[in-house]
């Protein structure tokens, strides 16, 4: 059975950072892509980055949404099953409650990925339970 579970946020004042950690156990398969949603109240979920590989271990593929590019970095160490999203000079916009997703690296997703972008919500089967940002200025 896979199991996520995210850790890391917390409250921040603007220009700050913070480091995400994603926990995923009990993943077999090959292949994977670990992606980073944010759901702010009232707005719709919003994958920010994702990072992917043909095979555990092997050079992977990382993409942003826009308005993080250059202020968020993912990250992987696959030994120990462990995503990470390092966000630094944040802002208010960027308070949410950031998921992490994982799944298979399926043709589709790779797809996305090849275009710079990143899967929709609805693609990933296994989810953690979140963890909550705030940004204050």
């Amino acid at each position: 059975q896979v199991k996520v579970v995210e850790s890391g946020g917390g409250s921040v004042l603007s220009g700050g950072s913070l480091r995400l950690s994603c926990k995923i156990s009990g993943y077999t398969y090959s292949s994977y892509i670990v992606a980073w949603f944010r759901q702010a109240p009232g707005k719709e979920r919003e994958g920010v980055a994702s990072i992917g590989s043909p095979r555990v271990g092997d050079e992977t593929r990382t993409t942003y949404v826009d308005s993080v590019k250059g202020r968020f970095t993912i990250s992987a160490d696959s030994p120990k099953g462990m995503i990470y999203l390092d966000m630094e000079n944040l802002n208010p916009d960027d308070t949410a409650m950031y998921y992490c997703a994982a799944d298979r690296l399926t043709i589709g997703k790779d797809r996305y990925q090849a275009r710079g972008t990143i899967p929709p919500a609805s693609d990933f089967e296994f989810w953690g339970q979140g963890t909550q940002v705030t940004v204050t200025s």
